[in-house]
């Protein structure tokens, strides 16, 4: 996939990258996340994402490394997606490389690279879109 340079230090976008609450700023698909448990993020925090298409995955972060990998689950009808983040810093801020693979389950598992395939294009756009807010916001 393609990474996305951030010209903020690691730990700070990191952070707003991992933390649903955050993630309607700049994931396209989404309007919404409902239902975060518990608040902090941590291996094991749930959520629903609510997207534009109606669809509401159930979420669950399955892995946290401070300001270096983050990987999330999603589920919803026999759909698994799996994103993860790995944050590298670097001289005036850092890079995040995605990792973004669908799989589907029985008759479902054929749309699995379709839709990795589609998914691969639009991360990198989210990413550069968060990107842009932290960029504005730290100046």
């Amino acid at each position: 996939m393609i990474s996305v340079r951030f010209g903020v230090p690691a730990e700070v976008a990191f952070a707003f990258l991992v933390d649903p609450a955050n993630r309607p700023l700049w994931q396209s698909s989404l309007r919404r996340v409902e239902d975060v448990t518990p608040a902090e993020p941590a291996v094991g925090q749930t959520w629903t994402d609510v997207t534009a298409a109606g669809v509401r995955p159930a979420m669950e972060t399955t892995e946290l490394v401070p300001s270096t990998r983050w990987t999330e689950r999603g589920s919803w009808h026999g759909i698994i997606a799996e994103l993860t983040l790995h944050v590298e810093p670097v001289a005036s801020g850092c890079i995040v490389t995605p990792e973004f693979r669908v799989r589907g389950k029985g008759l479902l598992s054929p749309l699995g690279p379709m839709l990795t395939s589609l998914a691969r294009l639009a991360v990198p756009g989210d990413l550069r879109r968060a990107a842009g807010l932290l960029a504005r916001e730290h100046g």
